[in-house]
Protein backbone atom coordinates (compact mmCIF):
# COMPACT_ATOMS: atom_id res chain seq x y z
CA UNK A 1 0.00 0.00 0.00
CA UNK A 2 1.28 3.64 -0.79
CA UNK A 3 0.86 6.56 1.99
CA UNK A 4 -0.12 10.07 0.89
CA UNK A 5 3.02 11.41 3.28
CA UNK A 6 5.50 10.14 5.38
CA UNK A 7 4.45 11.04 8.72
CA UNK A 8 2.81 8.27 11.09
CA UNK A 9 0.33 8.61 14.37
CA UNK A 10 2.42 6.96 16.56
CA UNK A 11 0.13 4.07 18.70
CA UNK A 12 -1.02 5.82 22.11
CA UNK A 13 -1.78 3.64 24.94
CA UNK A 14 -5.11 4.47 26.41
CA UNK A 15 -5.78 7.30 24.07
CA UNK A 16 -5.30 5.80 20.38
CA UNK A 17 -9.42 5.26 19.41
CA UNK A 18 -10.91 5.82 16.38
CA UNK A 19 -11.71 9.74 17.10
CA UNK A 20 -7.96 10.25 17.85
CA UNK A 21 -6.43 8.65 14.94
CA UNK A 22 -9.54 10.53 12.48
CA UNK A 23 -8.00 13.32 14.01
CA UNK A 24 -4.72 13.14 12.72
CA UNK A 25 -6.11 12.20 9.58
CA UNK A 26 -8.16 15.52 9.24
CA UNK A 27 -4.64 17.17 10.03
CA UNK A 28 -2.91 15.21 7.59
CA UNK A 29 -0.94 12.67 9.12
CA UNK A 30 -0.63 9.28 6.25
CA UNK A 31 -1.59 6.89 8.18
CA UNK A 32 -2.67 6.26 12.23
CA UNK A 33 -1.83 3.22 14.37
CA UNK A 34 -4.46 2.29 17.00
CA UNK A 35 -3.58 2.27 20.62
CA UNK A 36 -1.84 -0.88 21.87
CA UNK A 37 -5.03 -4.14 21.98
CA UNK A 38 -4.28 -7.39 23.56
CA UNK A 39 -4.22 -10.36 21.35
CA UNK A 40 -5.83 -12.26 24.55
CA UNK A 41 -8.97 -9.84 24.95
CA UNK A 42 -9.77 -9.96 21.00
CA UNK A 43 -9.09 -13.95 20.54
CA UNK A 44 -11.34 -14.48 24.06
CA UNK A 45 -14.06 -12.49 22.87
CA UNK A 46 -14.01 -9.13 25.51
CA UNK A 47 -17.19 -7.09 24.42
CA UNK A 48 -15.42 -3.73 25.11
CA UNK A 49 -12.15 -4.76 23.50
CA UNK A 50 -14.40 -5.63 20.44
CA UNK A 51 -16.43 -2.94 20.29
CA UNK A 52 -14.86 -0.02 21.27
CA UNK A 53 -10.74 -0.60 20.50
CA UNK A 54 -11.20 -2.66 16.76
CA UNK A 55 -13.79 0.25 15.96
CA UNK A 56 -13.02 2.11 12.85
CA UNK A 57 -14.78 5.01 11.53
CA UNK A 58 -15.39 5.04 7.63
CA UNK A 59 -13.82 8.26 7.45
CA UNK A 60 -10.51 7.51 8.87
CA UNK A 61 -7.75 7.20 6.17
CA UNK A 62 -5.46 4.59 6.06
CA UNK A 63 -5.53 2.80 9.45
CA UNK A 64 -2.98 -0.06 10.98
CA UNK A 65 -4.68 -1.81 14.47
CA UNK A 66 -1.21 -2.94 17.23
CA UNK A 67 -1.91 -5.99 19.11
CA UNK A 68 0.39 -7.43 21.64
CA UNK A 69 0.73 -11.10 23.05
CA UNK A 70 2.99 -14.02 23.49
CA UNK A 71 1.10 -16.96 22.14
CA UNK A 72 1.08 -17.40 18.35
CA UNK A 73 -1.69 -19.66 18.48
CA UNK A 74 -3.73 -16.66 20.26
CA UNK A 75 -2.42 -14.18 18.04
CA UNK A 76 -3.36 -15.72 14.86
CA UNK A 77 -7.35 -16.31 16.13
CA UNK A 78 -6.96 -12.15 17.40
CA UNK A 79 -5.38 -11.39 14.33
CA UNK A 80 -8.40 -12.60 11.91
CA UNK A 81 -10.92 -10.99 14.67
CA UNK A 82 -9.09 -7.93 13.52
CA UNK A 83 -9.21 -8.37 9.82
CA UNK A 84 -12.83 -9.07 10.47
CA UNK A 85 -13.10 -4.71 11.80
CA UNK A 86 -11.19 -3.62 8.32
CA UNK A 87 -8.21 -2.04 8.88
CA UNK A 88 -5.21 -1.30 6.24
CA UNK A 89 -2.74 -3.11 8.15
CA UNK A 90 -1.71 -5.15 11.65
CA UNK A 91 1.13 -3.98 13.71
CA UNK A 92 2.32 -5.72 16.42
CA UNK A 93 4.51 -3.96 19.68
CA UNK A 94 7.51 -5.57 20.42
CA UNK A 95 8.94 -3.00 22.22
CA UNK A 96 6.58 -1.91 25.22
CA UNK A 97 8.40 -1.24 28.34
CA UNK A 98 5.72 -2.17 30.98
CA UNK A 99 6.22 -4.41 33.50
CA UNK A 100 2.26 -5.86 32.95
CA UNK A 101 3.39 -6.31 29.67
CA UNK A 102 6.81 -7.15 29.81
CA UNK A 103 6.07 -9.92 32.38
CA UNK A 104 3.46 -12.03 30.16
CA UNK A 105 6.74 -12.48 27.75
CA UNK A 106 5.19 -9.76 25.73
CA UNK A 107 6.15 -6.35 24.15
CA UNK A 108 10.13 -5.89 25.04
CA UNK A 109 10.46 -9.09 26.51
CA UNK A 110 10.07 -10.56 22.75
CA UNK A 111 13.70 -8.53 22.08
CA UNK A 112 14.74 -11.48 23.89
CA UNK A 113 12.40 -14.70 22.80
CA UNK A 114 13.43 -13.66 18.83
CA UNK A 115 12.09 -17.52 18.25
CA UNK A 116 8.46 -16.62 19.63
CA UNK A 117 8.52 -13.05 18.03
CA UNK A 118 9.11 -14.25 14.66
CA UNK A 119 6.68 -17.30 14.76
CA UNK A 120 4.29 -14.34 16.43
CA UNK A 121 4.75 -12.25 13.15
CA UNK A 122 3.89 -15.05 11.46
CA UNK A 123 0.74 -16.08 13.16
CA UNK A 124 -0.18 -12.24 12.30
CA UNK A 125 0.15 -12.51 8.94
CA UNK A 126 -1.51 -15.85 8.35
CA UNK A 127 -4.94 -15.14 10.73
CA UNK A 128 -5.50 -11.91 8.91
CA UNK A 129 -4.48 -12.12 5.50
CA UNK A 130 -3.01 -8.79 5.97
CA UNK A 131 0.41 -6.71 5.97
CA UNK A 132 2.17 -6.97 9.21
CA UNK A 133 4.78 -4.26 10.51
CA UNK A 134 6.65 -4.47 13.94
CA UNK A 135 7.53 -1.55 16.37
CA UNK A 136 10.06 -2.36 18.18
CA UNK A 137 12.72 -1.03 20.89
CA UNK A 138 16.87 -1.13 20.35
CA UNK A 139 17.19 -3.56 22.87
CA UNK A 140 15.96 -3.73 26.53
CA UNK A 141 19.12 -2.28 28.94
CA UNK A 142 21.61 0.15 27.32
CA UNK A 143 24.01 -0.65 24.53
CA UNK A 144 21.75 -3.83 23.82
CA UNK A 145 21.47 -3.76 19.76
CA UNK A 146 19.08 -6.73 19.89
CA UNK A 147 16.22 -4.95 18.22
CA UNK A 148 18.17 -5.02 15.15
CA UNK A 149 18.44 -8.21 14.89
CA UNK A 150 15.40 -9.16 15.49
CA UNK A 151 13.95 -6.75 12.87
CA UNK A 152 16.16 -8.25 10.25
CA UNK A 153 14.61 -11.83 11.39
CA UNK A 154 11.27 -10.45 11.10
CA UNK A 155 11.51 -9.61 7.71
CA UNK A 156 13.49 -12.40 6.14
CA UNK A 157 11.88 -15.39 8.54
CA UNK A 158 8.50 -13.91 8.63
CA UNK A 159 7.82 -11.48 5.56
CA UNK A 160 7.15 -8.40 7.66
CA UNK A 161 6.37 -5.35 5.37
CA UNK A 162 7.62 -2.79 7.72
CA UNK A 163 9.75 -2.00 11.02
CA UNK A 164 9.17 1.11 13.64
CA UNK A 165 12.19 1.18 15.37
CA UNK A 166 12.34 3.52 18.88
CA UNK A 167 16.68 3.72 19.15
CA UNK A 168 16.13 3.74 22.69
CA UNK A 169 16.22 0.63 25.08
CA UNK A 170 13.35 -0.41 26.21
CA UNK A 171 15.05 0.40 30.13
CA UNK A 172 14.73 4.00 29.11
CA UNK A 173 11.06 4.26 28.27
CA UNK A 174 11.21 7.78 26.47
CA UNK A 175 14.36 9.37 28.63
CA UNK A 176 17.83 9.85 26.77
CA UNK A 177 18.69 10.83 23.73
CA UNK A 178 17.66 8.75 20.78
CA UNK A 179 20.81 6.50 18.80
CA UNK A 180 19.32 7.49 15.52
CA UNK A 181 22.77 6.09 13.92
CA UNK A 182 20.62 2.74 14.66
CA UNK A 183 18.01 4.03 12.52
CA UNK A 184 20.20 4.74 9.67
CA UNK A 185 22.14 1.10 10.28
CA UNK A 186 18.80 -0.74 10.42
CA UNK A 187 17.08 0.64 6.96
CA UNK A 188 20.74 -0.21 5.07
CA UNK A 189 20.22 -3.59 5.70
CA UNK A 190 16.82 -4.64 5.23
CA UNK A 191 14.47 -4.13 1.97
CA UNK A 192 11.55 -2.97 3.47
CA UNK A 193 10.38 0.61 4.81
CA UNK A 194 12.02 1.50 8.19
CA UNK A 195 10.09 4.06 10.73
CA UNK A 196 11.79 6.03 13.12
CA UNK A 197 9.78 7.21 16.17
CA UNK A 198 11.49 8.79 19.76
CA UNK A 199 12.08 12.36 20.44
CA UNK A 200 9.69 13.91 17.53
CA UNK A 201 7.88 16.18 20.07
CA UNK A 202 7.22 19.18 17.52
CA UNK A 203 7.97 19.64 13.65
CA UNK A 204 10.84 21.32 13.67
CA UNK A 205 12.40 18.19 15.77
CA UNK A 206 10.50 15.63 14.06
CA UNK A 207 12.22 17.00 10.73
CA UNK A 208 15.26 16.45 12.72
CA UNK A 209 14.52 13.20 13.36
CA UNK A 210 13.52 12.24 9.80
CA UNK A 211 16.37 13.35 8.25
CA UNK A 212 19.37 12.54 10.29
CA UNK A 213 18.20 9.09 11.08
CA UNK A 214 17.73 8.46 7.30
CA UNK A 215 14.55 6.71 8.00
CA UNK A 216 11.41 6.19 5.55
CA UNK A 217 8.83 8.10 7.44
CA UNK A 218 8.71 9.58 10.93
CA UNK A 219 6.16 8.45 14.10
CA UNK A 220 4.52 11.02 15.75
CA UNK A 221 3.86 9.63 19.82
CA UNK A 222 3.49 12.28 22.65
CA UNK A 223 4.02 15.11 20.64
CA UNK A 224 0.40 15.49 18.66
CA UNK A 225 -1.39 14.96 22.24
CA UNK A 226 -3.70 18.52 21.84
CA UNK A 227 -1.76 19.67 19.18
CA UNK A 228 -2.74 17.85 16.07
CA UNK A 229 -1.32 20.82 14.16
CA UNK A 230 1.94 19.24 14.06
CA UNK A 231 0.59 16.73 11.41
CA UNK A 232 -0.04 19.76 8.89
CA UNK A 233 3.19 21.42 9.68
CA UNK A 234 5.09 18.56 8.40
CA UNK A 235 3.30 18.40 5.10
CA UNK A 236 3.31 21.97 4.72
CA UNK A 237 -0.84 22.42 5.27
CA UNK A 238 0.09 24.55 7.82
CA UNK A 239 2.32 27.00 9.19
CA UNK A 240 3.03 28.25 12.70
CA UNK A 241 0.83 27.85 15.88
CA UNK A 242 -3.11 27.62 16.01
CA UNK A 243 -5.19 30.57 17.25
CA UNK A 244 -7.10 30.51 20.05
CA UNK A 245 -10.12 29.84 18.26
CA UNK A 246 -8.56 26.64 16.45
CA UNK A 247 -7.69 25.07 19.57
CA UNK A 248 -11.30 25.72 21.16
CA UNK A 249 -12.73 24.55 18.15
CA UNK A 250 -10.64 21.17 18.26
CA UNK A 251 -11.05 20.65 21.98
CA UNK A 252 -15.18 21.06 21.23
CA UNK A 253 -15.01 18.42 18.63
CA UNK A 254 -13.07 16.13 20.72
CA UNK A 255 -15.75 16.59 23.21
CA UNK A 256 -17.93 15.73 20.76
CA UNK A 257 -16.41 12.39 19.57
CA UNK A 258 -15.81 11.79 22.58
CA UNK A 259 -19.86 11.81 23.44
CA UNK A 260 -20.16 9.94 20.33
CA UNK A 261 -17.61 7.15 20.93
CA UNK A 262 -18.16 6.51 25.28
CA UNK A 263 -21.84 7.94 25.60
CA UNK A 264 -22.11 11.33 28.20
CA UNK A 265 -21.40 9.37 30.99
CA UNK A 266 -18.38 7.83 30.35
CA UNK A 267 -16.92 10.79 28.11
CA UNK A 268 -17.75 13.47 31.14
CA UNK A 269 -14.72 10.83 33.17
CA UNK A 270 -13.05 9.79 30.16
CA UNK A 271 -12.18 12.83 28.63
CA UNK A 272 -10.81 14.71 31.53
CA UNK A 273 -6.97 13.46 30.82
CA UNK A 274 -7.51 14.89 27.19
CA UNK A 275 -8.31 18.78 29.04
CA UNK A 276 -4.91 19.55 30.11
CA UNK A 277 -2.94 19.36 26.74
CA UNK A 278 -5.96 21.67 24.85
CA UNK A 279 -5.41 23.63 28.09
CA UNK A 280 -1.75 24.02 27.92
CA UNK A 281 -1.61 25.36 24.63
CA UNK A 282 -4.64 27.88 25.62
CA UNK A 283 -1.75 29.00 28.36
CA UNK A 284 -4.57 28.28 30.97
CA UNK A 285 -3.11 26.53 34.27
CA UNK A 286 -3.62 26.33 37.97
CA UNK A 287 -6.85 26.64 39.84
CA UNK A 288 -8.87 27.60 36.20
CA UNK A 289 -6.85 24.46 34.74
CA UNK A 290 -7.71 22.05 38.06
CA UNK A 291 -11.47 23.05 37.68
CA UNK A 292 -11.96 21.19 34.35
CA UNK A 293 -10.65 17.74 36.41
CA UNK A 294 -13.78 17.93 38.52
CA UNK A 295 -16.24 18.81 35.57
CA UNK A 296 -19.40 16.21 35.98
CA UNK A 297 -20.95 16.54 32.59
CA UNK A 298 -20.51 17.07 29.00
CA UNK A 299 -23.11 19.80 29.36
CA UNK A 300 -20.62 21.43 31.90
CA UNK A 301 -17.65 21.40 29.45
CA UNK A 302 -19.47 22.55 26.22
CA UNK A 303 -20.69 25.58 28.39
CA UNK A 304 -17.39 26.38 29.29
CA UNK A 305 -15.71 26.41 25.91
CA UNK A 306 -18.34 28.36 24.96
CA UNK A 307 -17.32 31.18 27.51
CA UNK A 308 -13.98 30.59 26.21
CA UNK A 309 -14.80 30.84 22.52
CA UNK A 310 -16.64 34.31 23.83
CA UNK A 311 -13.07 35.42 25.47
CA UNK A 312 -10.83 34.38 22.55
CA UNK A 313 -12.18 36.31 19.50
CA UNK A 314 -9.35 37.70 17.89
CA UNK A 315 -7.14 37.47 20.49
CA UNK A 316 -3.68 35.45 19.52
CA UNK A 317 -1.80 32.76 20.86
Amino acid sequence: MRLRNRVILAPLAGIGNWFVRLQAHRHGAGLAVSEMVSSFAIAHRNRRTLEEMLRIHPDEGPVSIQLFGSDPEVMRRAAAAVAAAGPDLIDLNMGCPVPKVFKTGAGAALLRDHDRAVALARAAIEGSGLPVTVKLRSGVEPGERSGLELARRLVAEAGVVAITLHPRPAAAHHSGRPELGLVRELSRSIEVPVIVTGGARTAERARRVYEESGADAVMIARGSLGSPWVFGELCGRSQGPPSREQVIDELRWVVDRGGEHWGPERAARNLRKFYPWYLDQLEISGPEADSWQRTESLTEVRSRLEELARDAVGTPL
